[in-house]
């Protein structure tokens, strides 16, 4: 079973006309409504502080976009704790609102490429200066908005000395609470159950203050080609389950970003009822291996519309790409792929 990319792709790419995107456009957050599509996405431009920020996309067809603004739709603060940058929106709708997880950093990460994988440029800060602050942590925020243009940022959710991005929303309430993917890199050990760093899913009754207790959801595979996990789009929900892409990297190989691909109970989303044991898509052409992360998908955004899964990811952290299938055909497969589900459960208390 793969994921098939669109013949168009790149969909989005760089806009030498705007300073702000003319460097790299990648990992939109996605959304569907009224016969319209919608990509909140990842912009930089050719600045030494590698400045993120977000810019909107339109379509009718979910394949041939239009920028809305010469403009960024939601940009990093002055002066609060996502003054370094914005990345990786990740968009679900309750009520008439909007909610979009993002992950941001204190400081801009720099020109990251020219670094070590995962590292970014420390700024200068006396010894006073908390953890995140020396170590440029990124965390994870929530924004809301009504049409992608007019915001309210509603502050930090995860704990301020973790890195832990990839924080994804459920699009509806599980019971009575929210529930929340997410991937704390620090969280790897025995006392973890884990020994990459993994995806973990917890819960909250608003929002904002999440449940003491994070139970362990997906586990890399050690010497596969998903050894290091992160979720990738919003859960979606459908008769057999919640359908929960991820992406998963190799520790010790190629360091390339795979998709994969899981099943979650609806009523009890801690359990694993599938899971791909081949990857749906890896980096292939050249919008996917040339760019500022070469060898990269990696999905932020995902659509159902009439049976079609819509998959949007940034490639090589440069382009935006689409990939799609039959959904009930992705289904099928997670349900009869023959694998060994890891025994989930493990619970921590931060």
């Amino acid at each position: 079973m793969k994921l098939k990319k669109n013949s168009l792709n790149p969909i989005l790419e760089p806009h030498q006309e705007h300073h702000w995107e003319n460097l790299a456009v990648c990992n939109p957050g996605a959304w569907y409504e009224d016969g319209k599509f919608y990509l909140l996405y990842r912009a930089a431009g050719d600045d030494e502080d590698h400045v993120i920020r977000f810019g909107l996309a339109e379509s009718t067809d979910g394949i041939h976009f239009k920028r809305v603004s010469n403009q960024p739709v939601f940009e990093p603060s002055e002066d609060g704790p996502d003054s370094g940058g914005v990345e990786d929106p990740r968009i679900v709708k309750f009520g008439d609102s909007f909610y979009v997880t993002y992950a941001y950093r204190p400081y801009p990460p720099g020109r990251y490429w020219n670094f070590e994988h995962d590292e970014v440029q420390i700024p200068k800060v006396d010894e006073y200066a908390p953890a995140v602050f020396k170590r440029n942590i990124a965390n994870t925020g929530l924004a809301t908005t009504k049409d992608f243009k007019t915001w309210r940022r509603l502050g930090r959710i995860t704990q301020s000395n973790l890195d832990d991005r990839d924080a994804i929303l459920f699009p509806e309430k599980i019971g009575d609470k929210y529930a929340l993917l997410h991937r704390p890199k620090e969280w790897i050990g025995e006392e973890y159950g884990c020994d990459y760093p993994s995806i973990w899913i917890t819960f909250s009754e608003d929002l904002m203050v999440w449940d003491e207790e994070s139970h362990l959801l997906i586990a890399g595979r050690e010497g596969t080609w998903e050894e290091k996990l992160g979720g990738s789009a919003p859960p979606l929900k459908t008769d057999e389950g919640w359908l929960m892409l991820y992406h998963g990297v190799e520790d010790g190989g190629t360091g390339q970003y795979r998709v994969g691909a899981a099943l979650l109970d609806l009523e009890d989303p801690t359990k694993i009822v599938g899971r791909s044991k081949n990857f749906l898509m890896e980096p292939e052409y050249y919008y996917e291996t040339e760019g500022f992360y070469e060898g990269c998908v990696f999905p932020t955004g995902n659509i159902i519309v009439d049976n079609k899964l819509y998959v949007y990811y940034g490639g090589a952290d440069k382009y935006v790409g689409l990939a799609t299938c039959q959904t009930d055909e992705l289904l099928d497969y997670l349900l009869t792929d023959e694998i060994t589900v890891p025994v989930n459960g493990t619970k921590l208390e931060s």
